[in-house]
């Protein structure tokens, strides 16, 4: 199953929007730095996700 989430960022309010088949380990990829393409906005908050 993949989930669609929509994250917003503590540091400016910017959103991203993406999917993934493990959310929980995608989340904490966004948070810790790992995805480069979040890496400098982070921390991230979910705010919706749909499977």
């Amino acid at each position: 199953m993949f989930y669609v989430y929509v994250l917003q960022s503590n540091t400016d309010g910017g959103l991203y929007i993406g999917y993934s088949a493990n959310l929980r380990k995608r989340l904490r990829e966004h948070n810790s730095g790992v995805a480069f393409a979040t890496s400098y906005r982070g921390p991230w908050r979910l705010i919706y996700y749909e499977a």
